[in-house]
């Protein structure tokens, strides 16, 4: 089972070559991020794959109903989540900004949206 997105992020960037399509976790250590985009697996991303993992100890994990445009977004670890409303691994990075450049997403223009929130990048920094 893949993840419909995962990343390394900061110093583990590097870890994987560039272009490698699947990670072989028996070669490498599992990402920071771990992204499912769901439509029809929503019970499936929150419950069987939550638990995977969490077995595989990713730092973080987030769900995403595409068709709410809602994020759930979980910390791992000591083989258990929690849920939480900033990234652990993006520090100062919110869901509910993400959930609403989603929101906004769905209402139309997405060069609109990618300008909104950049701009709320830079006056955060």
């Amino acid at each position: 089972m893949q993840p419909d997105l995962s990343y390394y992020i900061g110093d583990r960037v590097a870890i994987v070559p560039r272009g490698t399509n699947i990670i072989d976790l028996d070669r490498y250590p599992p990402p920071d991020l771990a992204i499912e985009l769901g439509k029809t697996t929503l019970a499936d991303d929150l419950g069987r794959k939550r638990i995977l993992y969490e077995d595989l100890e990713i730092p973080e994990y987030w769900v995403t109903d595409v068709q709410q445009a809602e994020v759930t977004a979980f910390s791992i670890n000591n083989n258990g989540s929690r849920r939480i409303t900033e990234s652990q691994v993006l520090p100062g990075f919110s869901m509910a900004l993400l959930a609403e450049a989603l929101q906004r997403n769905l209402a139309g223009n997405q060069s609109r949206v990618v300008t909104w929130l950049l701009a709320q990048f830079q006056t955060s920094s």
